[in-house]
């Protein structure tokens, strides 16, 4: 293996750092545009947080404010003062039943009346089994604020009901004139935010309320309720338990985790456990200064990390088309420059290569014309031999039908010899009946010798015509007309040895294209074959057979000789092929006869009948004849 050269070591080391520029740039692109998208899709989520938030927050205010007014209107009424005046003689149940009015009128969870004790003297829910008349709650910041003189706000847990709720307190004054004048008694409502909270549900994202001690106590996942933003100090516990608040409730932290701190109201967190872990989550803080709680929204930061996908994935597109554009363009100035230094040379070569050439087609000139008068000479040459090779094989086909004058002399002369022998005897007849003066019976017998020597002139005719040569036009030829004349040519054979001949064909005549002396001569040749072949044959049966299609013609020899051995069928249509005793024929009737047919544009063939016998097909195409020429022909004129 050769070595790396300096100048491939340093093209390696520069294709690499390019490839890594690529691959740094791509993932810088990529990053920053993400970061890019990341900033944007926060400030979109941020606003649409804030606005969802700013909306839950009036929703929570409106809901609470609505019923601030009704615990100070409750104790100015002089039904519930003059109770508190000399309760220990008074029957409660008027004021329970007017409490309960209200409590249904202003759609409140529990309204109820405390002395100046703390303890309760009268409620909505006097009838049920944790009604508050009897409890004291002096360690509730209500009753605190309403009986230092002031409308007093609380939220915690029911001592008896332990459900949450926003309670407002009213102090109740039986004398306000007085310069030392102090409440007698404290009317309390309390507002469940239950329905808030469901409200809440309905969402795209999470609701917390917390209190000054972080711990969560309005929240729209369930879960998260009655927890702790972070862990709880154990002062922050003491204090709480003190004012009862949440009751004995444990408070744990609700796992809370800050995964990014953006600024003093937004942060990204996520959470440890819980329903909620697992997923990032946006965090928007609104304070409620109103009511000293803090309110926070959670978005989830699914369509952020979209946003950064969907838009990395786009720079990167875009770097790579760029990256591909800078590429495919310096590809295209490289290889500019490689056609212009490649033409540059080729200019160069080919000015040298003029040059020579310029010098090399003198030279060449004179090895062409000689070459070329060498190659006009074999073309004559070849043409005259080609001539010649023609001349022959017409010449051969001639000498095979003579070959077969000469297997039919002996029929012939036969032929011949019977009415030479008659008109003879008829002519001594006439000179015997002449000199006796028997005109008519003399005129008979010339009659009788005009007739045989007609006989003759057939016979004569018929091989005559077979001896013709054949012409190149190929014409409309009837097959049947071909198998009469080439039977008729082996009359004699076939009388003297008995031989049945089966005609297969229809009854309308199947016309083909050919040479109808070639045809003839090829069916004289495949039956003179059949009928040596028969010649020892004790019941001989020749078949002679037509079948047409819509194309081609196909014509059958068949016998029921002893057939064509199995490693002759091979070579029977080689010239110079013969099976037959020395001095019996040349081998050329069947190779003759193949090329006749191939020159026609058909298909000879040769196989051994199932029965026994050979059987010899000849397949031509058809022709419509002299009547389907005229048909056509007048349709052509009358369309014209």
């Amino acid at each position: 293996m050769p070595h790396a050269t300096p100048a491939s070591k340093r093209r390696r080391l520069i294709r690499l750092l390019l490839w890594g520029l690529g691959l740094a740039g791509l993932a810088l692109c990529m990053w920053q545009t993400a970061q890019v998208a990341r900033e944007q899709a926060l400030q979109s989520l941020r606003q649409d947080a804030e606005n969802e938030l700013r909306l839950s927050a009036a929703g929570l205010t409106g809901h609470l404010s609505r019923h601030d007014y009704l615990p100070e209107l409750l104790a100015s009424r002089e039904a519930v003062k003059r109770f508190l005046a000399s309760p220990a003689s008074q029957d409660p149940m008027p004021l329970n039943r007017l409490l309960d009015r209200f409590r249904a009128t202003a759609d409140v969870s529990d309204i109820y009346l405390l002395d100046h004790h703390a303890d309760t003297l009268a409620a909505s829910n006097w009838h049920r089994p944790d009604t508050f008349i009897g409890q004291n709650y002096r360690y509730r910041r209500y009753y605190q604020e309403a009986i230092a003189g002031r409308n007093g706000r609380f939220f915690g847990l029911g001592v008896q009901s332990g459900e949450r709720g926003y309670y407002f307190s009213a102090p109740v004054w039986l004398d306000e004139t007085a310069p030392d004048a102090r409440p007698d008694g404290v009317m309390v409502l309390k507002v469940l935010l239950n329905a808030v909270e469901d409200s809440w549900a309905e969402q795209d994202a999470e609701l917390l309320v917390t209190d000054r001690d972080g711990v969560i106590f309005l929240a729209s996942q369930p879960a998260l309720r009655l927890t702790a933003m972070k862990p709880l100090g154990e002062a922050q516990r003491v204090a709480l338990r003190a004012s009862r608040r949440y009751g004995d409730e444990p408070l744990p932290p609700s796992g809370l985790r800050e995964i990014e701190h953006r600024d003093e109201r937004t942060r990204l967190v996520g959470f440890a456990q819980g329903p909620l872990a697992g997923q990032p989550y946006f965090s928007l803080t609104r304070p409620m200064p109103a009511f000293d709680w803090h309110m926070h929204i959670l978005k989830p930061l699914t369509p952020v990390i979209s946003a950064q996908w969907v838009s990395a994935l786009l720079a990167g597109g875009l770097y790579g088309l760029v990256a591909l554009g800078g590429g495919i363009g310096w590809q295209r100035l490289r290889l500019r420059r490689e056609r212009e230094r490649f033409a540059e040379r080729e200019r160069r070569t080919l000015a040298r290569a003029r040059d020579e050439l310029e010098r090399n087609v003198a030279n060449r000139t004179r090895d062409l014309v000689a070459t070329n008068r060498r190659l006009s000479d074999e073309i004559e040459e070849r043409r005259r031999a080609e001539q010649s090779l023609r001349e022959t094989r017409d010449e051969l086909v001639q000498a095979a039908k003579l070959a077969v004058l000469g297997q039919l002399a002996a029929g012939i002369n036969h032929e011949l010899n019977q009415p030479l022998a008659a008109i003879r005897a008829y002519a001594e007849n006439a000179r015997a009946f002449i000199a006796r003066s028997r005109a008519e019976a003399a005129d008979a017998n010339l009659g009788q010798i005009v007739e045989l020597t007609g006989r003759m002139a057939e016979i004569s005719a018929q091989l005559r015509q077979f001896s013709r040569k054949s012409g190149d036009t190929l014409t409309a030829v009837s097959v049947q007309s071909c198998f009469d004349y080439a039977l008729r040519l082996f009359q004699a054979r076939l009388s003297e040895g008995a031989i049945h001949i089966e005609r297969r064909w229809p009854e309308q005549t199947a016309w083909v294209r050919a040479d109808p002396v070639r045809l003839e001569q090829v069916l004289v040749n495949l039956i003179g074959n059949a009928l040596q072949a028969l010649a020892e044959t004790p019941s001989p049966h020749l078949t002679l057979g037509i079948e047409t299609t819509s194309e081609r013609v196909s014509i059958e020899v068949a016998d029921n000789g002893p057939g064509i051995p199995e490693d002759h069928l091979a070579r029977i249509f080689e010239p110079f092929f013969t099976t037959k005793s020395t001095g019996s024929g040349l081998g050329l009737g069947l190779s003759i006869s193949g090329r006749i047919i191939d020159d026609l544009g058909g298909r000879l063939e040769a196989r051994n009948a199932p029965g026994g016998g050979a059987r010899f097909t000849i397949t031509l195409p058809r022709d419509s004849g002299p009547d389907g020429k005229r048909a056509q022909a007048k349709e052509q004129s009358h369309h014209a």
